[in-house]
């Protein structure tokens, strides 16, 4: 009865996943859109950029759910630890690149969510 149980509540999991991963992927595809046709006129570049960040966050958000359905949580642990090690790596690569070309607020917001994603790696650990 147990086992029933146990795969009654995976479906369930799987099932919100993939309504989630639905609404994920319609959101990034909308923002995308948006970005493509209409870039060119935005007031801040700050928005032009906050927005890709967004969007890096959904596609790692949809890599890690697909994994979660397709191999269950243990392979999306190893994932999430990976993906978070790479945006790392990537901002920390931008702002060495472009600390100059920064206003202040946006290198401020930016160091915070590179000590956020390092207390998120630490909390795997």
């Amino acid at each position: 009865m147990d086992n029933k149980k146990s795969r009654d509540n995976k479906g369930l999991e799987n099932e919100r996943r993939i309504d989630q991963l639905v609404n994920l992927v319609e959101k990034n595809t909308r923002t995308q859109r948006h970005l493509e046709e209409h870039s060119d006129i935005s007031s801040s570049p700050d928005n032009i950029e906050h927005a890709k960040e967004v969007q890096r966050q959904r596609s790692d958000q949809i890599e890690n759910l697909k994994n979660k359905i397709a191999y269950g949580d243990a392979h999306n642990r190893e994932k999430q630890v990976e993906n978070i090690e790479k945006r790392l790596r990537y901002t920390e690569g931008y702002l060495n690149n472009n600390t100059d070309h920064m206003d202040s607020e946006t290198f401020k917001k930016t160091k915070e969510k590179q000590e956020h994603r390092k207390e998120n790696l630490d909390s795997y650990f």
